[in-house]
């Protein structure tokens, strides 16, 4: 469905992103995991159409149309949606208003039962109907984010960290929410910092470093991978005496 080829994106004269190759397939959850710095929000926004002139090489595919040189606005209506990270919701705009806004390139008439729609994955946010999502907290305005994105009908919902700042509870249900929204048919591309509950979802994976895929593979086997277990999921690290955490093995990808 979505296909990157040996993409290049550049901050001025840095280069952030170097020769990356990826694949979304039709229905699946795929996602990017990787340190702060590692180039996977600036990935997603070159996707969205975000920055100018970006990527500066290589190419981007959505459904075998080349989608890289588009405005963002050109993308939308193709039939991807977009959670950025930190939300992003219309502060002074109702939660009415907000999911509206997620329907504003469509021009069919279902607009109000797909609003009901949102309510059945995110019955908190029904009560909130007329209020400011600028008051609404941490959590509801993560739902209101992804419903707002439901709301365009999306064939690929791009979603960056959604965990961010919420508690465990409600990472959880978060991501049992990605998780059936996938099961109804929308294909996602993740890009998350708890590789646990991302690994927990997803049909695939690729670990990104310094601006490249390093690795990739199903679930299971990334689970099994030793720098994985160590570097994100925390299984083999060690406490020195002064009560610093630190490292066993070397980070060396091939």
């Amino acid at each position: 469905m979505l296909e990157t080829r040996n993409i290049e994106i550049y901050y001025g004269k840095i280069m952030v992103v170097r020769g990356l190759s990826l694949k979304v397939e039709k229905g699946e959850i795929r996602a990017i995991l990787g340190a702060n710095g590692a180039g996977k929000s600036t990935t997603l926004k070159t996707i969205m159409g975000y920055l100018d002139d970006q990527p500066e090489k290589g190419s981007i595919w959505f459904k075998d149309k080349q989608i890289d040189g588009l405005d963002t606005e050109q993308i939308v209506p193709l039939g991807i949606a977009y959670v950025p990270e930190g939300r992003e919701v219309f502060p002074e705009l109702t939660v009415r208003e907000n999911l509206l806004m997620g329907a504003y390139t469509r021009k069919d008439r279902d607009v109000a039962d797909d609003i009901e729609m949102v309510f059945s994955y995110f019955p908190v946010i029904k009560d909130r109907l007329k209020q400011q999502a600028g008051t609404l907290s941490g959590g509801e305005q993560q739902m209101l984010a992804i419903g707002r994105a439901l709301m365009s009908r999306p064939e690929l919902m791009i979603l960056d960290e959604p965990s961010l700042g919420l508690s465990p509870l409600l990472v959880s249900e978060i991501f049992d929410i990605i998780r059936t929204i996938n099961e109804r048919g929308t294909t996602i591309l993740l890009v998350e910092q708890n590789a646990r509950k991302a690994l927990s979802v997803a049909h695939h994976a690729f670990i990104m470093e310094t601006g490249r895929i390093v690795l990739e593979g199903s679930p299971e086997k990334l689970m099994q991978n030793e720098d994985v277990q160590e570097f994100y999921l925390g299984m083999q690290t060690e406490t020195s005496v002064k009560g610093y955490q630190r490292y066993k093995r070397k980070k060396r990808w091939r």
